[in-house]
C-alpha cells in the first residue's frame, strides 16, 4: 500500500510539472495571439488562440486527473492507518499469546518437579529421616521408663505447669472481660 502511495504521490508530482508547462504554455500562446492581433493576423490569432485552448483543455484535464490521485492518496492513507492498527493489534495479541504459552510451560516445568521423581525421593528420605529421629527418641525415652527424676527435672516441671496456669488463668480473665 505504501509503495502503491509512493507511486501516487509521483504520479501526482509529474502532472503538477506538466500542469505548469501547459500554463506557461497558453501565456505564450495567449502573447502570440496578441502578437498577430496587433500585426492585422486575425487567422493567426485564432490558431493561436485555438492552441492555447488546447493547453487549457489539457491542463484542465490533468487538475482532473491530479484531483482522483489526491482522493487515491487519501484511500491509501486511511488504509495504511488502518493496516498499522490491525498491525498493532495482531502483535499485541502475539505478545499476549507467547506470554501465555511461556506461563503455561513454567507451570507444567513445576508441576513436574513438584510430582516428578526427584521430589518424591527427596520426601522418601525425608519420611526416612523422621523414622530414625522417631526411633531413638523412642530408645532415648525407653531408656528412661523406671528411673527417677532429677530435682532439675521436677523443678523445671513445676515452672512449666506455673507458666501453663498463668496463660490459662489469663485466657479466662479475657473471656470474662468479653462475655
Amino acid at each position: 500500500v505504501r509503495a502503491s502511495a509512493a507511486r501516487t504521490i509521483a504520479d501526482q508530482k509529474e502532472m503538477r510539472r506538466h500542469i505548469g508547462k501547459l500554463d506557461a504554455l497558453q501565456a505564450n500562446w495567449t502573447e502570440k495571439a496578441e502578437l498577430a492581433l496587433s500585426k492585422n493576423r486575425e487567422d493567426l490569432a485564432k490558431a493561436a488562440l485555438a492552441e492555447r485552448q488546447k493547453a487549457a483543455d489539457m491542463a484542465d484535464q490533468l487538475k482532473a486527473e491530479v484531483g482522483v490521485l489526491d482522493d487515491a492518496l487519501r484511500a491509501s492513507e486511511e488504509d495504511i492507518a488502518k493496516l498499522q492498527t490491525k498491525l498493532r493489534e495482531a502483535r499485541a495479541k502475539q505478545t499476549n499469546v507467547q506470554t501465555r504459552l511461556e506461563s503455561a510451560n513454567n507451570r507444567v516445568k513445576l508441576r513436574e518437579m513438584y510430582a516428578g521423581p526427584k521430589t518424591q525421593d527427596a520426601f522418601s528420605r525425608f519420611d526416612t529421616l523422621e523414622r530414625r529421629v522417631d526411633d531413638a527418641e523412642g530408645r532415648a525415652e525407653a531408656m528412661g521408663i523406671g528411673s527417677v527424676k532429677t530435682l532439675d527435672e521436677e523443678i523445671a516441671e513445676l515452672r512449666q505447669s506455673d507458666r501453663v496456669d498463668a496463660e490459662l488463668a489469663a485466657l479466662k480473665a479475657r473471656l470474662n472481660k468479653e462475655g
